[in-house]
């Protein structure tokens, strides 16, 4: 076990720095900003509106369907193409599967919430930061929410627990590698509504890597609250 000093100088259980904001994107029905690190995400909401085509729609509820989009140029490594590929398909559905759990569409039979999030800039942890936007964008947006998600990335690199992995940790060469693994937490429930993992680790680390990130979680959502609070605070009320 030789990574003790983290690459950009962070405490062990310590995450980036974190700025949000809600409605950030005037024509939106809701909208958020969320930078952590060097990651920025923006969401922005659409709907309720009726689903087309007809055959999609459900009688009984409505449905929530997420797109996920890094812009060319903004990873660390090699560009982005521009356009849908598998890998932002595939995000675009476990973001999905995150949020569900706390959203209420059953007051919209026949329509959609769209969710869509832009990534201008990511170092590392970028699903993470797309679902913490999204979050608040749904609820900037009034829709009917038991709560808010916040996600986060725990891991290992060379043996040892990190939380909030950048791009330098998850490229690091080590002989006991890396494994990044991204979690989305509901606090009110205390429940996982996304567990990702690349990379190997043990049982036991694996078991403490998840309490690691549900106590990083409730720190996020503190700050994905009061993102919220400041936008409808009238008068210092």
């Amino acid at each position: 076990m030789t990574y003790i000093t983290r690459l950009d100088g962070r405490k062990q259980f310590e995450i980036r720095p974190i700025v949000a904001k809600a409605g950030v994107i005037k024509n939106a029905d809701g909208s958020a900003y969320f930078k952590i690190g060097n990651t920025v995400a923006y969401a922005a909401v659409y709907g309720p509106r009726e689903l087309h085509p007809k055959f999609l729609q459900d009688p009984s509820t409505g449905v929530l369907r997420c797109n996920y989009n890094m812009m060319p140029f903004s990873g660390m490594g090699n560009r982005v193409r521009p356009g849908q590929n598998r890998r932002a398909k595939e995000i675009s559905l476990v973001t999905e599967k995150a949020l569900l759990p706390v959203v209420d569409l059953k007051e919209f039979p026949n329509a959609v919430v769209d969710v869509f999030i832009e990534l201008p800039q990511t170092d590392a942890g970028s699903r993470c930061a797309g679902i913490c936007a999204a979050s608040m964008a749904l609820a900037d947006a009034g829709i009917p929410m038991k709560d808010l998600v916040s996600a986060v990335s725990v891991g290992s690199v060379d043996g040892t627990l990190v939380v909030d992995l950048d791009y330098l940790e998850e490229a690091y060469e080590c002989k006991e590698g890396v494994a990044d693994i991204p979690v989305a937490y509901i606090p009110s429930t205390q429940e996982i509504s996304l567990l990702q993992m690349d990379g190997e680790i043990t049982k036991e680390h694996l078991i403490e890597a998840l309490e690691i990130g549900k106590k990083a979680c409730q720190e996020i959502i503190e700050i994905q609250k009061i993102a919220l609070k400041e936008k409808y605070n009238v008068n210092g009320e």
